[in-house]
């Protein structure tokens, strides 16, 4: 029998986060929170005095200032939020200062249109200007960014609908995580189990294959009986970007969102083109799965059966943080030495408790340290869930120790490169480490690293061209109707894992259940960063001497080397400077210093490569 879920006060302090570091109790929350008027205030008091390098300096820095305010009560409200959903105080504190951001957000609006009021000449002396040395690049984005920029008014007036504009996102998120009641489901054994959406997946990793089948037919029971409202908030978000896009002068939503992070839209067309070229590849692993499973069909509800006994391996707390220091090690003593310390010093809430927010992420802000939440149940997952949140980590404490606070925070172009690169390392060392003999250990390991490759470049990829499908649709007139996204979405399913996957009827409502969607052209930056992953982690890996020549681990050999690749030498130290760029320059320079150019397919398709071998070994054990 499970383990009963703890409340939160049972649980020992040494396994919750100490958010000491962004203030010392809600009562410091609270006085902070109290003087943030007077800051925004003060800077709205600069409205119609943007004139020169003196006064956009003075401004620009006190913008930093309230931007970490901000930062600090956000990032606070949310991780008090997070740690027991019930608590109506900490609702209460996030909810505050969402509506203060907005309103801070609306005040200020006036001043990119100000300053980009200005005389071209004006502008460009205001990027050399010596007050404006620490905001330089700003300064050079704002000016690309003028042709984008509205008028003083239309910008506040934007501004000010934000909370609007969440609306179909809002709508969607409340109907799946509040309203959607999903019918039990049985198991092999007439056992009846209870089906939400958080335990979704979980049953879809069940050996049961009954059990499987049921909750996969009771989950999209219940999306298809709400099918119509999914589709006309998901429209509603479509065709907000799009009102967007052509207020701002953009050619269409897809370049909207793309140049927001100054990543040509060709980036995005590079991933999808490099991904259909290793279809067959992924048609492989399906075949093995059916293979391997012993199914006459293999359904959508198999995909992410375990395909051995050693996924079972369960680990406790204490191990999984030795496994990440060991995976870790390749990157240096430094780099080690915080990681040591952030287990030390409490950065991780570990467990789950009564209330908490499921998943994981990795917050903080330049004040404070990184915070991790997570909720550790043993598994090789939750294992390799803190590598990644390590990562994401380790790339802010390293950004916000090299960089100025207005050049800190990295885009999410670049943000899941140092998760995954930590992802592959401990995979990496655990198949090192892995006995010759232990054929269902290697097989899960190996499993999992596929699964990663399916889950982060093939699915998010799949994701990325449904949303370029439908916006495109939209914007060339079509109706988005729940019948057209449902057939779209089928299409890609079948398009993507091939034909020895039987394509369900209840395939085609899946992507109602993607919150993601709800941030346009978000999802392909997984993928991108992936490949980025694979071709640092393989050459600090290299580097090490521990792919090529490390018995167990999978020879990545041809795959970290040639054109647009990282060449293995002085890969550590490239990556390391790469982590402590933060946003100080274009995210496409900033994977160039680590080696990696994704401005052609080469990465993408090196990250496939290294699929197909790990794709090799799993085919010789099975």
């Amino acid at each position: 029998m499970a383990e009963e879920t703890l409340e939160r006060k049972e649980l020992a302090e040494e396994t919750k986060w100490d958010l000491s570091s962004l203030f010392a109790s809600d009562a410091e929350f609270e006085e902070i929170l109290g003087g943030l008027e007077a800051q925004v205030s003060e800077l709205a008091g600069f409205e119609g005095r943007l004139k020169d390098a003196e006064s956009i300096a003075s401004y620009l820095t006190k913008e930093t200032e309230l931007g970490r305010t901000l930062s600090n009560l956000f990032s606070y409200a949310s991780m008090r939020r997070d740690e027991d959903t019930r608590e109506e105080a900490a609702q209460s504190m996030y909810a505050r200062i969402y509506g203060a951001y907005v309103k801070a957000e609306t005040k200020t609006a006036f001043a990119t249109p100000e300053i980009l009021s200005l005389p071209d000449e004006v502008l460009e002396g205001l990027a050399t200007a010596s007050e404006l040395k620490g905001y330089r690049y700003r300064i050079q984005n704002l000016i690309k960014e003028k042709a984008h920029t509205l008028t003083g008014e239309q910008e506040a007036l934007l501004a000010s609908f934000g909370e609007v504009f969440a609306a179909p996102r809002e709508i969607a998120v409340n109907l799946m995580n509040a309203d959607l009641v999903f019918d039990s489901a049985a198991d092999a054994k007439g056992e009846m189990h209870e089906v939400t959406g958080s335990n979704y997946i979980l049953l879809q990793t069940s050996k049961d294959r009954v059990l499987r089948e049921n909750s996969f037919k009771s989950f999209y029971k219940g999306y298809k009986g709400h099918i119509n409202t999914f589709a006309a908030s998901y429209a509603g978000a479509v065709k907000m970007a799009a009102a967007e896009a052509k207020a701002r002068h953009y050619e269409n939503s897809l370049d909207m969102y793309t140049s927001g992070e100054h990543v040509p839209t060709s980036v995005y067309d590079n991933l999808i083109a490099a991904v259909h070229e290793f279809m067959p590849a992924m048609y492989r692993y399906v075949a093995l799965r059916k293979k391997i499973l012993g199914v006459p069909e293999l359904h959508y509800y198999d995909l992410y059966a375990p395909l051995s006994a050693g996924s079972t391996a369960s680990y406790t707390y204490d191990e999984a943080k030795e496994m990440v220091l060991s995976a870790v090690a390749p990157l240096g003593k430094e780099y080690g030495d915080v990681v040591r310390g952030a287990f030390k010093d409490r950065w991780i809430d570990v467990y789950p408790n009564k209330g908490k927010r499921g998943g994981a992420y990795s917050s903080g802000t330049y004040d404070s340290n990184p915070y991790i939440l997570t909720n550790f149940t043993g598994t090789l997952d939750s294992v390799s869930t803190i590598a990644h949140e390590m990562g994401h980590s380790m790339h802010s404490y390293m950004s916000n120790h090299t960089q100025e606070p207005q050049n800190a925070d990295y885009t999410i172009f670049v943000a899941e490169v140092a998760s995954t690169v930590n992802e592959n390392l401990l995979i990496e060392q655990l198949l090192r480490e892995c006995e010759a003999d232990a054929t269902d250990e290697k097989m899960a390991l190996l499993n999992q690293y596929l699964e990663g490759f399916k889950g982060t470049v093939y699915r998010q990829t799949m994701f990325a061209e449904f949303e370029r499908k439908v916006h495109a649709a939209y914007e060339a007139g079509e109706a988005l109707s729940a019948a057209f996204l449902n057939k779209t979405y089928r299409d890609l399913v079948e398009l993507y894992f091939g034909p020895e996957l039987v394509i369900d009827e209840e395939v085609q409502y899946e992507w109602a259940r993607i919150p993601h969607f709800y941030r346009p052209f978000y999802v392909y930056k997984y993928a991108t960063s992936f490949s980025a992953a694979v071709a640092i982690s393989e050459a600090v890996l290299s580097e090490a001497g521990a792919v090529a020549g490390g018995e167990g681990a999978v020879s990545g050999e041809g795959v970290a080397s040639g054109e647009g690749a990282v060449s293995g030498e002085g890969a550590v130290a490239a990556y390391l400077k790469f982590l402590g760029t933060g946003g100080s320059m274009d995210p496409l320079d900033e994977l160039k210093i680590a080696g990696v150019d994704l401005s052609m397919k080469k990465p993408v398709e090196d990250a496939l490569r290294k699929f197909e071998q790990v794709l090799d070994e799993a085919e010789k054990l099975a």
